[in-house]
């Protein structure tokens, strides 16, 4: 089956899709929404509500909203009767991270209703095709072939998946991983030599039989070597599920102990609690009174470590097998902080006392779909962001900002702990329209919500989804500039987007947003 000619082409299921799909519509382009998910809005409506805006006592970044980002929490504050309260924030720039945090079922009604406006965007749910998914004559792509068979042709097409699968199938330059320290002199990048934050710092044993060698690791160990420091690997940073948990009973689906679960898979956690470790317990921090999980608040918590290395390049078998046994080692870890007789009587009580949301997931029995994915493949062009413009001592601000980020580079790392807390004095910078555009030898009508060209270290700070509803309703403009100019996506003149952003109310400067407070300066 072969679709009608559509102006603009979105390929993904993220918020970066929507803001994408709903600009184009605004725009008056006819939209495809190619969502590879039943549903639409990515992890904002599996589980992540605790945005990261205003939510670290050294980020104050909802100074950078503006447009379709704010837009979106606009209709989610009317939805909880506080809009004039968050206008209040908006106007008079206060601080309070509570204003921007939502339930994910409210998130996805409110995503719904919003893309329900536009009849321009046909929204079509299937992934790519295995074989030759996107037809392509020299550096322009005329149609996706998706798994149902359906032949979807476009002028414009928009990557806005978290794993860059269309990129990859177009024949764009990507890479995934980390990068050695020596690809960009990032003194962040490859293999950590020393974090502090939230690390194990007690002793365990990691041998089946403790102190025999021959025995085997523990579930959870690894027996690869650590590495070099400052050297490249092709693991990914850990993801997690964003769990919402409810201690409210009429709310409340017990935790239950998962088919299959295994005690053994928690061995790590039962040795690091005898050694007098903290483990993590929920906090309540959404509406509704209920948790979002953030997976890195204390060691051994939810980020599901080595894990989900595979997923950036594999297909969509080897990425359901690992929604499958992530999703059942989380759901017995939950089993097991609540009733392993080792762990301390507190933790057990506390845990006893959640459940899953009978309101959130009503098809997944209240457990979320999908993996909080921090980051997978990222398009390699002619500008990387990096290290260095995220650095308040790095190299100059962008020349062509579309979006700014505000937000440190924030990496969970395979197996060393993450760059979070650990010194770095980085900044806000703009995020550069050509960190969007691939390389014009490879494609002239394909731009980027989700995977811009950037290092391992410089995706860290720009992977936020307030920041893709950004760079989204930059990538729908130039879409439309180039349409009517009949230009490469690469030639858009930047003095033209940045008018439109601007009047489209959107935040460009860096420069006027502030500065995160290090407290000890």
């Amino acid at each position: 089956m072969i679709t009608p000619l559509f102006d603009a082409v979105v390929y993904g299921s993220t918020s970066g899709a929507v803001s994408s799909a709903v600009q184009c519509a605004i725009l008056g382009l006819k939209v495809a929404l190619v969502s590879p998910d039943e549903h639409i809005g990515g992890i904002q409506v599996e589980g992540l509500g605790a945005t990261d805006i205003d939510s670290q006592a050294e980020v104050f970044n909802s100074t950078t909203l503006g447009g379709l980002s704010l837009e979106l929490h606009r209709r989610i504050s009317a939805h909880y009767g506080r809009l004039e309260y968050l206008e209040k924030v908006v106007k008079e720039r206060i601080k309070d991270p509570e204003v921007w945090r939502f339930e994910s079922c409210v998130a996805e009604k409110v995503i719904a209703g919003w893309l329900a406006e536009y009849p321009s965007i046909e929204i079509i749910k299937a992934i790519l095709a295995t074989e030759k998914p996107v037809i392509k004559d020299g550096s322009r792509v005329s149609a996706l072939k998706l798994s149902n068979g359906r032949l979807v042709s476009g002028r414009q097409f928009i990557e806005a998946s978290y794993e860059g699968d269309f990129l990859a199938a177009a024949g764009i330059s990507t890479t995934h991983g980390r990068e050695p320290s020596s690809n960009y002199k990032e003194s962040l990048a490859g293999v950590r030599g020393n974090t502090r934050y939230t690390q194990i710092i007690t002793p365990v044993d990691p041998y089946i039989v403790p102190g025999d060698p021959s025995s085997g690791l523990i579930y959870g160990i690894s027996n690869e070597p650590f590495g070099c420091v400052g050297s490249g690997d092709k693991h990914l940073a850990a993801f997690s599920y964003r769990v919402p948990l409810t201690d409210d009973k009429e709310n409340q689906l017990p935790i239950y102990k998962p088919e299959g679960y295994n005690p053994a898979q928690y061995e790590l956690h039962r040795r690091y609690a005898v050694s007098g470790g903290a483990l993590y317990t929920p906090k309540k921090r959404l509406p509704g009174g209920k948790t979002d999980l953030i997976g890195s608040e204390a060691p051994l918590a939810t980020d599901l470590i080595g894990m989900n290395d595979e997923w950036a390049t594999g297909t969509p078998a080897a990425r359901q097998r690992i929604l499958q046994d992530t999703a059942q080692f989380t759901k017995g870890l939950f089993w097991f902080f609540k009733t392993d007789e080792i762990l301390p009587l507190e933790v057990r009580n506390e845990w006893s006392r959640f459940g899953y949301c009978l309101d959130e997931f009503p098809d997944n029995n209240h457990f979320p779909r999908k993996l909080y994915v921090r980051d997978a493949r990222r398009m390699v062009s002619d500008y990387v962001i990096t290290e260095h413009t995220a650095s308040r001592d790095g190299e100059d601000l962008v020349s062509d900002p579309i979006a700014v980020a505000f937000w440190p580079t924030d990496t969970h790392f395979h197996n060393e702990g993450f760059v979070f807390k650990d010194g770095h004095r980085w900044r806000p910078f703009g995020i550069a329209y050509r960190s969007l555009v691939p390389k014009i030898q490879e494609a002239v009508n394909i731009i980027t919500v989700t995977c811009p060209s950037s290092s391992h270290v410089g995706y860290g700070a720009v992977r936020l989804e307030h920041q893709f509803y950004s760079i989204g309703q930059a990538c729908a403009n130039a879409c439309d500039i180039a349409l009517k100019a009949s230009i490469p996506l690469q030639k858009v003149p930047y003095n033209e987007l940045k008018k439109r952003l601007l009047d489209q109310g959107m935040v460009l400067d860096a420069s006027t947003v502030g500065a995160p407070d290090f407290g000890d300066e």
